[in-house]
């Protein structure tokens, strides 16, 4: 498959806004203001035709060797995949095929990495999400609505996802960061969700937990369900940044790599 438009990018001083045919996507990606090392995260977008894409957010597991690494051939593996299909109607196997790969070519590696994948699948105005790992999708209605948002394949996450801990309560958790799936170990498990169509005022959000450990779910939805995309990147950057640069009592702060990719459809 020929790519109309392809884009992998590790590293942005400033949201970046991009058009398509059918809607605007704003992205971000920037390491981490409190660490000299690079950027671990990566984000993918990848146009196939005008009414279909996949987007993809990766962090590299910043306690392993290689995160910055892993998080790139994540990206790579599913963009190799998608070239080899010809046929629209097969991207599910083909994403699919790609996770396979990238977790094989990071455990080639030998070197211990590790990192987190979230991909969505766009078409024709519907999406279906594919994840392994504690990078979060979610999907929010102009009014507050959320009518998609993945469950992070840690202890913590399957506790809120139980009802054991709310989600205020869990951003704090000393556990937060235990990872129990991800892209590079033998036991690899890839989560799909069902398919969802997305209203023309729903947006769009994939990012990694630089952005979930430093800003409330609800706060997130109230900056991303209506407005300038753009503006709510920006607005998304700078409140996560600022938090990790100048922690204060009753706010989520954790210094980590952030990356953040927008959607919303055209209307």
């Amino acid at each position: 498959m020929d790519f109309i438009q392809t884009y992998i990018q590790a590293e942005l001083d400033k949201p970046e806004l991009m058009q398509f045919n059918f809607g605007n996507i704003a992205a971000f990606s920037n390491k981490s203001p409190d660490y000299d090392k690079p950027n671990e995260d990566c984000v993918g977008i990848f146009q196939l035709d005008r009414s279909s894409a996949v987007f993809m957010v990766a962090d590299g597991l910043g306690g392993s060797p290689g995160g910055n690494t892993a998080s790139k051939l994540a990206i790579q593996a599913i963009k190799d995949s998608l070239s080899k299909t010809d046929d629209i109607s097969s991207l599910r196997e083909a994403i699919l095929d790609g996770f396979e790969k990238a977790n094989n070519l990071i455990q080639k590696k030998s070197t211990g990495a590790a990192t987190t994948l979230a991909v969505v699948e766009y078409q024709n105005g519907h999406i279906r999400t594919y994840h392994v790992g504690d990078s979060m999708i979610l999907v929010t209605g102009q009014r507050g609505k959320i009518k998609l948002q993945t469950v992070s394949h840690s202890p913590v996450g399957y506790a809120v996802e139980s009802g054991l801990l709310n989600e205020n309560d869990a951003i704090y958790h000393e556990e937060r960061h235990i990872v129990s799936n991800v892209v590079g170990a033998d036991d690899m498990r890839i989560e799909i969700g069902p398919t969802l169509s997305l209203s023309k005022y729903d947006t769009l959000v994939m990012a990694s937990d630089g952005l979930f450990d430093n800003l409330y779910i609800d706060e997130i939805v109230d900056i991303t369900r209506k407005g300038n995309l753009k503006k709510a990147a920006h607005t998304l950057s700078e409140t996560a940044t600022g938090r990790m640069l100048h922690p204060a009592h009753e706010r989520p702060s954790h210094a980590d790599d952030l990356s953040f990719i927008l959607f919303r459809p055209e209307s």
